[in-house]
């Protein structure tokens, strides 16, 4: 038995110590209404807070049309989540590359994509076992 106390240890920590997020969370609702305002396109979010591997509560994916709008849509949500949430975001990824946005909230991951890479990485279907939910503007 003492073996598998000692396994138990090793087992994925919890998402212990910080607050859990609903769909009407203040931080959720602005960074959907944030894409909404500058038009970005298949809007939707996944709720992932049942699934034990998931690295946040949710996910909210969109996609812009060009390189321009990608970057519109990244620099408004960093910057109305700011304003409203008094919140920065823990890390962001991809400006560089500019086909894949990634702003890092802990609690909500937002993936601004080109049409090219949200095709190719299909991260709705890597997500299959959560709630989804679109959000028209």
């Amino acid at each position: 038995m003492k073996h598998l106390n000692n396994l138990t240890a090793l087992a994925p920590e919890k998402k212990s110590g910080r607050k859990r997020l609903t769909r009407n969370s203040k931080i959720l609702k602005t960074i959907i209404h944030s894409i909404q305002e500058k038009k970005g396109e298949r809007l939707v979010s996944l709720d992932l807070r049942k699934i034990p591997e998931a690295v946040a509560d949710f996910f909210v994916i969109c996609e812009a049309t060009n390189n321009i709008q990608l970057k519109a849509i990244a620099d408004f949500v960093e910057t109305d989540v700011k304003k409203k949430c008094a919140e920065l975001p823990y890390k962001h990824e991809g400006r560089q590359s500019q086909q894949w946005i990634l702003i890092d909230y802990v609690n909500v991951v937002v993936h601004v994509m080109l049409p090219e890479p949200r095709k190719f990485y299909q991260l709705e279907e890597m997500w299959n076992d959560a709630p989804i939910m679109e959000h028209v503007s």
